[in-house]
């Protein structure tokens, strides 16, 4: 299933649909681009043929930028990553491309959705807490930065149903 967001903003029809193993090179390039440590091509083949992991891609015309990964387990999902082309940030697209990602998750009989967070990382913090997740738990020097600090993530929940 597509769905089509509105040209509100003058660059072309963008269109949130279903990831297939062959968008896996552009993934990990949104990916490595967004994140200190950038999943290689490699592990997105592999999430894109796994049946419990569910990943949107974000396309504008014909580009791939954006995508939204979440592990499936039972009835509940972890967010595992989501991103969008440094270029096309504040316009919104992520918000929608988290609540349609969290449709198809409920869809599916997901009923609890969990994910982590830098604790700096205003932005992704501002859009979890827009979607309605909250600060359910916290883990002390968490990530690994390239310099060795070491910086904390908040683990966050949303209930589906």
């Amino acid at each position: 299933m597509m769905t089509w967001l509105s040209d509100w903003w003058g660059g072309g029809t963008a269109v949130i649909e279903p990831a297939s193993p062959r968008d896996a090179a552009r993934l990990a390039q949104l990916h490595g681009a967004s994140f200190h440590r950038g999943w290689g091509e490699g592990e997105f083949e592999v999430m894109l043929t796994e049946r419990n992991t569910l990943v949107h891609r974000l396309r504008l015309g014909r580009k791939i930028i954006g995508f939204a990964v979440s592990r499936m387990a039972a009835d509940e999902a972890e967010l595992l990553s989501i991103a969008i082309d440094a270029t096309q940030r504040g316009r919104g697209l992520s918000r929608t491309l988290l609540l349609t990602h969290l449709g198809h998750l409920a869809g599916r009989g997901v009923r609890k959705v969990f994910l982590e967070v830098e604790e700096n990382n205003q932005p992704a913090r501002r859009l979890y807490e827009w979607a309605g997740f909250e600060v359910v738990g916290r883990r002390e020097r968490y990530y690994q930065q390239p310099g060795g600090e070491q910086l904390n993530a908040l683990l966050m929940r949303r209930d589906l149903s």
